[in-house]
């Protein structure tokens, strides 16, 4: 299998029911900060890592989520899947299977506080 670095996917938005209660717990799970925007139509939080750009690819936004893990899945990049489905689990989440492994990395599915369906995924080294 090749993989290219060239990508379809240009942006994801993952609706909350609050902001103010979606930032910790991500900010919890990918270890990363999430920094409010209000500079749009509606409050946003862009993920950031430090010394990077905040416009990484997507944001939470006070939307209706899906329920149940319904939805679509949003793959969120963190460096070790374990540690992240625990911080998932303590900040709240539901793990849903096992971790899986595939050719380019492994993943753990958890579904958020407000019903939608994430991805855990660690690269492969």
């Amino acid at each position: 299998m090749t993989t290219t670095t060239k990508t379809a996917v240009y942006w994801a938005e993952i609706p909350v029911s609050s902001l103010e209660r979606a930032i910790p717990f991500y900010e919890a799970i990918t270890a990363a900060q999430f920094e409010l925007d209000e500079t749009g139509p509606n409050p946003t939080a862009f993920i950031s890592k430090t010394g990077e750009s905040p416009y990484s690819g997507g944001h939470l936004y006070e939307g209706k989520p899906a329920s149940n893990g319904d939805g679509p899945t949003v793959h969120l990049a963190i460096e070790s899947v374990e540690a992240a489905a625990e911080r998932a689990k303590d900040a709240g989440a539901t793990l849903v299977g096992p971790i899986i492994e595939i050719p380019v990395g492994r993943f753990q599915y958890i579904v958020d506080l407000d019903g939608n369906s994430i991805g855990l995924f660690e690269p492969a080294s």
